[in-house]
């Protein structure tokens, strides 16, 4: 399987939050594939240098060396558009940021590993689990 971490998974593998940072280990060590979304590795960033987190921005960074750190493609940012108009339409949009981040794991056929079912559970051919 090939994972794709959302900001509230690696929020929590970055706090050592037991549960969540127990099932990353469980499904590595089953030979499952994590990657980080690009919008994912700026939140995450930026909320790290903006309150000066020196541990937690040296984990984040082995973390960003384990895994591959994804980037943007004209793919993504046009099924991103695909997305946003789909959610328009129903009234049921969600934060640019989790468009974007829903548009890279289908792009590249990632399941998302989340805690937001709310938003996510909104998108159209994404797949997702919750590890709450």
């Amino acid at each position: 399987m090939m994972y794709a971490l959302d900001t509230n998974i690696i929020s929590y593998i970055l706090k050592r939050n037991l549960a969540i940072t127990e099932k990353f280990i469980i499904e590595k060590e089953k030979g499952n594939t994590f990657n980080i979304p690009p919008l994912v590795y700026y939140e995450i960033n930026r909320g790290l240098v903006s309150v000066n987190a020196t541990r937690m921005m040296r984990e984040f960074d082995k973390l960003c060396r384990q895994l591959k750190v994804g980037e943007m493609t004209k793919a993504i940012w046009n099924e991103a558009v695909k997305i946003y108009v789909g959610l328009k339409k129903q009234g049921r949009l969600i934060d640019d940021a989790d468009i974007f981040i829903a548009a890279y794991c289908i792009s590249f056929g990632y399941t998302l590993v989340t805690n937001n079912s709310e938003h996510f559970g909104r998108v159209e051919n994404l797949n997702y689990v919750n590890w709450k």
